[in-house]
């Protein structure tokens, strides 16, 4: 424990002062903040940033605050593998769940384009396979605009990745639960309506967005997605190879012991596939916020980023792709992520300032870290409270065994 506080405090030296810019003095206390004395909602008492990774065993944290269509400015702390060199701004991490909120704009654009379509049954879409009959959407069917809410009644909410050097399955296996898939086919298990999160959903829409794009999941959102926001750094390439995976992040687990292999392979690419960093994905975020306010050229048209940033089910306070809230009176969009040995978190404001902050880690404890480091950065900068959540969108899709 002592031998890793110094390392992530010597590698706090190290990193801190990545890619310093003009900053307010509002700026550099919200640092002081985030690095000095983390206050968590509940537990342990507050803590500096470098303890609290000790303490929860995470070798790396990035983090990049966004104001007024900029990157204001970029911190990485600790290192990019137990063993290895620091993390830089330029680490890439896995951003996990944060990946839907792309796969969500790159089915709006092709919405935009008219190669897929909101509220129709998907199954006359889809070709390599097909939402399973059953009674449950004997009435109703379900629709893209349920895939991308969680709101389409259908099973396997997350996914654990395969473990390199693994057989990878396509996404007809991983949908029917055929090996070398290691997950339960996806099927309703109750009626379309209901906010119950659901991979196995999204993964539904990632094969309809390759279908209407006809090019490679990674290809189609390089030309929708990244290139557009302006992400120059971020792939979807599973598995990283080469250069890039000498620019990535190991994922790390409880215990701050590196998974085997490095990092898990997530074919599950609308759910779990982007390896990106705050810069870039604050990039995203900004690129949404443009879109929100009607700028010409925007990533997406009105009538999808007002759909994207309508709650399909009131009660659950989730669009497409995005959890959506208010705070301090301001919209802001919202997503966290969690895949093995990666813990990360993007928020971000739709009006005002347009302020927003990504945190990254490449630890399983790095959730709360990207919790707190959120809670001292809104404090910084007079965010105010949330509206109280939802309790209905903690519901989460089963896991279905096969029949």
């Amino acid at each position: 424990m002592r031998l890793l506080l110094s390392i992530v405090a010597m590698a706090l030296t190290l990193t801190a002062g990545a890619a310093r810019a003009a900053l307010s003095p509002r700026d550099e206390a919200a640092i002081a903040a985030l690095e000095g004395a983390l206050a968590p909602s509940t537990g342990p008492s507050p803590a500096t940033l470098a303890q609290r990774m000790a303490t929860l065993h995470v070798p790396g944290v990035s983090v990049a605050f966004i104001e007024d269509g900029k990157v204001k400015w970029v911190r990485a702390y600790g290192v990019a593998t137990a063993d290895g060199p620091p993390a830089t701004p330029a680490t890439l991490f896995q951003a996990a769940s944060m990946s839907k909120a792309l796969a969500a704009t790159a089915a709006l654009r092709l919405v935009d384009q008219g190669k897929l379509a909101l509220d129709e049954d998907v199954n006359r879409r889809l070709k390599a396979w097909k939402v399973p009959d059953s009674p449950l959407t004997a009435e109703r069917k379900v629709t893209l605009r349920e895939l991308l809410s969680h709101t389409a009644g259908l099973t396997v909410s997350g996914f654990p990745g395969y473990p390199a050097g693994k057989p990878v399955p396509t996404t007809p296996q991983i949908l029917n639960g055929e090996p070398p898939a290691n997950t339960p086919p996806v099927v309703s298990w109750e009626p379309p309506g209901a906010y119950a999160y659901s991979g196995g959903g999204y993964t539904v829409a990632q094969l309809m967005i390759v279908e209407a794009g006809g090019a490679p999941y990674p290809d189609l959102l390089e030309t929708l997605v990244l290139r557009p926001a302006g992400m120059r750094a971020s792939t979807f390439a599973q598995p990283l190879s080469g250069a890039r995976l000498a620019e990535a992040a190991s994922g790390h687990g409880p215990r701050g012991v590196a998974i085997a292999g490095g990092r898990n392979t997530y074919p599950e690419y609308a759910a779990a596939g982007l390896w990106t960093t705050p810069s870039d994905y604050g990039r995203f975020l900004i690129a949404l916020q443009n879109a929100f306010a009607g700028r010409r050229g925007a990533i997406l048209s009105p009538e999808s980023i007002r759909a994207m940033t309508t709650p399909v089910d009131a009660s659950a306070g989730y669009g497409l792709g995005l959890a959506l809230g208010r705070r301090g009176g301001h919209p802001y969009i919202q997503h966290g992520g969690s895949n093995a040995g990666f813990r990360c978190n993007a928020f971000a404001f739709l009006d005002g300032t347009r302020q927003g902050l990504v945190v990254m880690t490449n630890g399983d404890g790095g959730g709360v870290v990207a919790d707190d480091i959120l809670r001292a950065v809104a404090a910084a900068y007079g965010w105010g409270e949330p509206d109280p959540a939802n309790a209905s969108s903690a519901r989460r899709a089963p896991y279905v065994p096969a029949p």
